[in-house]
């Protein structure tokens, strides 16, 4: 397929409040409430047709930027103005293919970025919602579902200035490969304040939902888990020894170590694993860490090798994920491999695949990898959106926590998560206190949104129940 070319002629940016039916610690805030971004961009084929696309994705505080000199509001304050600042270049910028369109601006949108202070993982939420919206909107004008859109390449991915180190890669060969992944594992996140069992509970929500580990693992059943440390030795060991003591009932596990930046350097990751070895009740889920998650702060992570760490387990890169180049910079410490997250991007998740599928060829064995992480995907659009992209690359596992730390479509009208449930019944289950995400046997059924027509949805969220986003306070003054 030729790429089509298209221009952003509009774009309407809305959010919304949600409150989480418990508190989620994960590094150095606890999150008891928070908004989300919706953004509506309509596009103009070549032909003179015109098409409209959706993105949503959580305003997420003190993740993409955790400089304690500001606030929750202004780290919401910084997505919207990155969000502004792609919103303004792409409709100026004409006709282009969906990847050219990133592609080509790349460079441009983080120097505008950092040119108030924001810094390229914030720059990379701005650009990813707009071009996820856009290509939302080529996809359903193509009648394509994202899997085909891909392996079509309907979005013109290709060599480019901006990827150096994939100059001679064939895109279009590896997209053509994709092969989406119809059932997947949901890993499930524990966070630092979640209870484990029914003692470290003061009070419960009753709500109908799992709020323990120990029923969590009654009711999802789930094979993979994410377990959050904090950054203190002794803690982190003593909080593992007692998640260990549920999950070690189970027939099998297995275990991604998420880190969040909470350790200050690889030695003092090392000494945490060295802390695991030594304590014997820690045996079998030592045993089942497939890998570590960005360990150490964003601001060392990249300066330090990680040779003798990921000598014992692999290690990821996210947070430290802001220059399109990081996971080169990486690799070159020891990191094996990176995350996927579409509050990233869409494209930098794929550029990231074909560095994997390239460095791997000339190995024996495959090294490299993607990982599939959250970031409150919520119900709706924003979790399918992400599910699509994780399915396509054919990753088999993938952390949600949006269904556990938010009921469902709690704050969304009722009419909204009906329609969502009637069009993807194999995702999505009815309760009695409405649609939530439904986990068998601790996976998630994603035929219907492998083969929605767009961007792992056709339909789209009531905007008119939103409040438009106001304009970004940033720079501060």
């Amino acid at each position: 397929m030729t790429a089509p070319r298209f221009r952003l002629l509009e774009t309407q940016r809305f959010e919304w409040p949600f409150k989480l039916r418990m508190p989620f610690r994960f590094g150095v805030i606890t999150v008891t409430h928070g908004r989300q971004a919706v953004i509506r961009a309509r596009i103009a084929l070549e032909d003179g047709s015109e098409h409209w696309g959706v993105a949503a994705e959580t305003l997420a505080a003190k993740w993409f930027e955790k400089d304690p000199r500001w606030t929750d509001a202004q780290n919401e304050d910084q997505l919207r103005r990155a969000l502004e600042i792609a919103c303004a270049a792409t409709m100026a910028a004409g006709a282009n293919t969906a990847f050219g369109h990133y592609a080509d601006a790349y460079g441009a949108h983080v120097a505008a970025c950092g040119a108030e202070g924001l810094n390229p993982l914030v720059a990379a939420y701005g650009r990813a919602l707009v071009d996820r919206a856009m290509l939302d909107a080529l996809l359903k004008a193509k009648g394509l579902c994202f899997a085909a859109g891909m392996r079509a390449n309907v979005g013109g991915m290709a060599a480019h200035a901006a990827l150096p180190d994939l100059a001679g890669h064939d895109f279009g060969a590896m997209l053509a490969s994709l092969t989406p992944a119809r059932r997947m594992h949901a890993r499930h996140t524990v966070g630092l304040v979640d209870p484990i069992t029914a003692a470290d509970q003061a009070e419960r929500v009753n709500d109908g939902l799992p709020e323990t580990v120990e029923e969590v693992v009654a009711t999802y059943r789930h094979s993979w888990w994410k377990l959050k440390v904090g950054g203190n030795v002794a803690a982190d060991v003593d909080r593992l020894c007692r998640i260990a003591s549920v999950l070690d009932r189970l027939h099998g596990y297995h275990v991604s170590l998420d880190g969040n930046e909470q350790y200050e350097d690889a030695e003092g990751v090392l000494a945490l694993w060295r802390a695991m070895q030594a304590e014997p009740r820690l045996a079998r889920l030592n045993a089942s860490i497939a890998f570590i998650e960005q360990p150490v702060k964003r601001a060392k992570a990249l300066e330090g090798a990680m040779g003798v760490l990921a000598a014992e387990r692999p290690v990821i890169v996210d947070e430290s994920d802001g220059p399109l180049d990081a996971f080169v910079q990486a690799k070159a410490l020891g990191y094996a491999g990176i995350s996927s997250k579409a509050c990233k991007g869409v494209w930098r998740s794929l550029i990231n695949l074909a560095r994997c599928r390239a460095w791997n060829a000339g190995l024996p064995e495959p090294r490299y990898f993607m990982s599939a992480e959250d970031l409150t995907t919520l119900a709706g659009v924003c979790v399918q959106q992400d599910l699509a992209l994780v399915s396509a690359m054919g990753l088999v596992h993938v952390e949600r926590n949006g269904h556990h730390f938010v009921d469902g479509f709690a704050g969304r009208p009722k009419a909204e998560a009906i329609r969502f449930m009637e069009a993807h019944p194999d995702l999505y289950a009815d309760t009695p206190r409405g649609p939530r995400l439904a986990i068998r046997d601790g996976t998630l059924d994603l035929g219907s949104v492998v083969d929605a027509v767009g961007l792992g949805t056709a339909l789209e969220p009531d905007v008119t129940a939103m409040a438009p986003m106001p304009a970004a306070a940033w720079p501060p003054r």
